[in-house]
């Protein structure tokens, strides 16, 4: 079971740091990935990372400005939003999968999602 957490209202360059805490023993041996979907849009990748969170993948429209990260000790991945834009309003969702993949197919489960507004 994932708990995503953190989202919130935000001005235009302004940051926000997404959690995710994952239930049970076996986090490390799977990757993860943040998606996001904003209203009457499909939902989109984000960022994913390795299960040892040695590999990163960000989509082109986040790259510098999102990082991805992971606690394996604690169960959770960690998405740091710096340099907001309002086009970043969404709900953003953790989702785990067997490998890094940018194909919400590729991942098998799925968090509540958080809701991240961003205002100009």
């Amino acid at each position: 079971q994932l708990q995503a957490s953190g989202g919130g209202l935000v001005q235009a360059g302004g940051s926000l740091r997404l959690s995710c805490a994952a239930s049970g023993r076996t986090f490390s041996s799977y990757a993860m990935g943040w998606f996001r979907q904003a209203p009457g849009k499909e939902r989109e990748f984000v960022a994913g990372i390795s299960r040892s969170g040695a590999a990163t993948y960000y989509a082109d429209y986040v790259k510098g400005r999102f990082t991805i990260s992971r606690d394996n000790a604690k169960n959770t991945v960690y998405l740091q939003m710096n340099s907001l834009r309002p086009e970043d309003t969404a709900v953003y969702y953790c989702a785990r999968g067997s490998d890094l993949s940018k194909w919400h197919a590729e991942y098998d489960s799925w968090g509540q999602g958080t809701q991240v507004t961003v205002s100009s």
